[in-house]
């Protein structure tokens, strides 16, 4: 059954920290793969966890920064992991899969934003690559551990840059199209969404529900491909810059909260199922989700797709 797109009025909003998120619960004996988890939100992410109890392993392209960044956070394990390289993501899986540890929480948070035109060694678009690409491998190829976890969540961490432009089934890697890095952007975080939807509907059987979610404006690392004048415009789109432990915390919710059992396939904000809104004009901006980026038909075929450029099929 689909879970509806209408919030629940968790009582959380967008002040809330992923620490008062998680107060009074006891993650202990829960294993959780964050990917980028060691600056922005992924940081925050992480420490949320691993002070709730949780062991958290966090991907980086280099161990060196990651390490620097996490010393000090119990519970953390680093590994490497190169989200524009396939056998990057394979090797990590099955290091994560000899372990035969069960895989409760997945979050997929690593990203880029807005780069100049660069492509990855098969020729594919870096947004689209990194953003959803590398994660929709590295969740397949994790599907027996989340399995294993009997209830397990998967969180996609998308952004209100889905108003920028959906997915072009036709053209996704701009091989024909003049580059346009915000439609990129925006094609690649909408694939975030979609792939909770299709996602979810695979896994609900076996209890892997999965989310996606917008963290809400925040200055992080994410912003080094944008000039100051174009930093400048983001500041003054009228959206509340919050801090990295608020950015984290829908994240967190979403991955935890009790409140979400037997729900999955939404997108979500301010630690709740956003509403759906019809336009991003001035007055609804900021508010909700664009029907295209939960349409159940278009999540499928972007899933169709996804397997076809990654070489990857799902088995169940």
């Amino acid at each position: 059954m689909t879970t509806e797109q209408q919030p629940l009025n968790s009582g959380f909003g967008a002040t809330t920290t992923a620490r008062e998120v998680l107060a009074g619960r006891d993650l202990t004996g829960k294993v959780a793969i964050v990917t980028g988890g060691y600056s922005g939100v992924g940081l925050e992410t992480t420490r949320a966890l691993a002070e709730a109890g949780a062991t958290v392993i966090v991907t980086a392209r280099t161990k060196e920064k990651a390490q620097t960044a996490l010393a000090g956070i119990p519970g953390v394990e680093i590994d490497t992991l190169e989200l524009t390289d396939p056998a990057s993501i394979d090797a990590f899986a099955k290091r994560f899969l000899d372990s035969q540890r069960p895989l409760d929480i997945l979050i997929n948070n690593a990203g880029i934003m807005a780069p100049p035109l660069q492509r990855d060694a098969r020729g594919y678009e870096s947004q689209f690559a990194t953003n959803h690409l590398g994660h929709f491998q590295l969740t397949l190829r994790l599907w027996p551990a989340l399995k294993q976890a009997k209830t397990a969540r998967v969180v996609s961490v998308s952004s209100r840059g889905i108003r920028f432009g959906g997915v072009d089934f036709d053209d996704p890697n701009f091989e024909r199209r003049d580059y346009d890095k915000w439609q990129a952007y925006g094609q690649s975080k909408t694939a975030n969404a979609l792939f909770a939807v299709a996602l979810d509907k695979r896994g609900r059987v076996h209890n892997i529900r999965a989310f996606s979610v917008h963290p809400g404006g925040i200055l992080t690392d994410l912003i080094r491909y944008l000039p100051a004048e174009e930093l400048e415009a983001l500041k003054s789109t009228g959206e509340v810059l919050k801090t990295p432990e608020q950015g984290a915390a829908t994240t967190v919710w979403c991955a935890t909260s009790p409140q979400l059992e037997g729900k999955g396939g939404v997108y979500c904000l301010d630690c709740d199922i956003a509403k759906v809104i019809s336009n991003y004009d001035a007055a609804q901006q900021l508010a909700g989700v664009l029907p295209r980026a939960i349409d159940p038909e278009l999540a499928e075929k972007l899933w169709e797709l996804s397997e076809k450029l990654t070489g990857v099929k799902f088995s169940d």
